[in-house]
């Protein structure tokens, strides 16, 4: 005899479980870790100095090593607990994942917590895409890596490591959602960089190791 359901008990629709659960991925990546390590290192807004930037290398410029690496880390962290959530909650093939790595990416460069100015969401993209295409985030931070050991740029290994996220995720055969999320992240991360690009081609882009040659807007 079949289990009986609880009275009462109405199971989500397919469009309501996939609003509440991008949602909910936006939230996850909307918090401003960057933010707080830097005021639990003695800066009490990230976004008065440096860059201006919400993310782990003003946090690094401003408060030091170990608060940058502490925000990448969590920054990072936050991505892939959207999409791994995602994938846990979805069946497996579903789009929702990486739509949710989208929303994750999005709440970070977007947080509603902080007026939706956020960060660049370069350690965020690279976290949430860890478990939706591993290969293909494991070569794009060697890229990153060696990009930014060879020009000492942030922003250049930034944006070298996100276009070859989206050129192996089509070239390794990610599945076409997961292939065209990363595309869109892409192309988020390339607009968030203008300014660095700007900055890039007038030669007063920082360069690791150098304090910011810019000053940080008010928020």
């Amino acid at each position: 005899m079949p289990a009986r359901r609880r009275e009462g008990y109405t199971a989500a629709p397919p469009m309501a479980r996939m609003v509440a659960l991008l949602g909910a991925a936006y939230l996850v990546g909307a918090i401003p870790f960057s933010f707080l390590v830097a005021r639990w290192f003695g800066v009490s807004d990230v976004r008065r100095v440096g860059s201006g930037n919400v993310g782990a290398t003003n946090v690094m410029r401003s408060a030091g090593r170990a608060a940058g690496l502490l925000a990448f880390a969590l920054d990072a962290a936050k991505g892939a607990a959207a999409a791994l959530l995602t994938e846990k909650v979805e069946p497996a093939g579903s789009i929702v994942p990486p739509l949710a790595a989208v929303c994750a990416v999005l709440g970070h460069m977007y947080p509603v917590w902080l007026r939706f100015r956020g960060g660049k969401g370069v350690a965020t993209g690279a976290g949430a895409f860890v478990p939706l295409a591993p290969a293909a985030t494991g070569i794009a931070c060697v890229v990153f890596a060696v990009t930014l050991a060879v020009t000492r740029y942030v922003s250049v290994g930034s944006i070298a490591s996100a276009a070859a996220l989206v050129a192996l995720s089509f070239a390794l055969g990610s599945p076409p959602a997961v292939a065209w999320s990363a595309a869109f992240v892409t192309a988020l991360v390339i607009w968030k960089h203008r300014a660095n690009l700007r900055r890039l081609a007038s030669g007063t882009e920082s360069r690791v190791g150098e304090a910011a040659k810019h000053k940080a807007a008010s928020p």
